[in-house]
């Protein structure tokens, strides 16, 4: 990340901080030793501050580093690869992660990760994806691995089984089926974490209806938050289930 970038998100924190009554012109002049015409034309993007000025304001204002940071860009340098280093290029690496990071964390970085298993790049290649218009799930570390609970897993047998590893493809937030005659199984946000179930909307309620393969277990329903559409709570179409034995 460039030294400007970094200038800027300092710029958008103290302007937070002043729109919020957080801190005035005169109070920021006075805490950081700076001129009020330096504190304004440093808002105003009609000056910029050298490195030992930057490290002087953040702080005097409590501020570290890592506050100036795109948290984008972050998460990108910490990124798990895609590859796993030293090995075959004919394989991938995807994370074994748990069902809230799957449905909460757009890129997956180190710390969440349980576990990294293999797959062939070539099985990957052929999993077609396909986004709901309008979300940016192209930016998303698109295949994850979760485990199912065993509730979890039962309501969806025989397709699914307790304790089933299932690779989640974060891309594909559309209802359409992605085979003819074949429903889909997605993980869904709920509540801290995410189920799997098949999935429809009902056009009357405006809910999100969620189906088990097994019919002993009850059909849910969730709710769609104002400004959201069907598409955020789907967290993405389940594209392989690895049973245990």
């Amino acid at each position: 990340m460039s030294f400007v970038a970094m200038q800027d998100g300092l710029r958008k924190i103290l302007r937070k901080r002043i729109d919020e009554g957080e801190l005035t012109g005169m109070e920021l002049a006075r805490r950081t030793n700076f001129t009020q015409a330096h504190i304004s034309n440093f808002l105003n993007r009609k000056r910029g501050l050298k490195l030992v000025a930057l490290d002087r304001m953040c702080k005097s204002l409590g501020i570290h580093v890592y506050d100036l940071l795109d948290p984008k860009e972050v998460a990108k340098h910490m990124a798990v690869p895609s590859i796993k280093e030293g090995s075959d290029e004919e394989f991938a690496v995807i994370p074994l992660v748990e069902g809230k990071i799957a449905a909460g964390s757009e890129v997956i970085v180190s710390e969440e990760v349980k576990e990294m298993l293999k797959f062939r790049k070539a099985f990957l290649k052929r999993i077609t994806s396909e986004g709901e218009p309008g979300s940016a799930r192209g930016q998303w570390t698109r295949f994850v691995l979760i485990k199912v609970d065993p509730r979890e897993g039962m309501s969806m047998w025989p397709r699914v089984g307790p304790g089933s590893t299932l690779l989640i493809d974060r891309h594909y937030n559309s209802l359409r089926p992605y085979r003819k005659g074949e429903r889909n199984m997605y993980a869904v946000r709920k509540e801290d974490g995410c189920t799997v179930k098949y999935v429809e909307v009902d056009e009357k309620s405006g809910l999100l209806v969620l189906r088990p393969n097994n019919a002993d277990y009850p059909v849910e329903v969730l709710p769609i938050e104002e400004g959201k559409t069907f598409a955020d709570l789907i967290v993405g179409r389940v594209a392989h289930v690895a049973m245990e034995v």
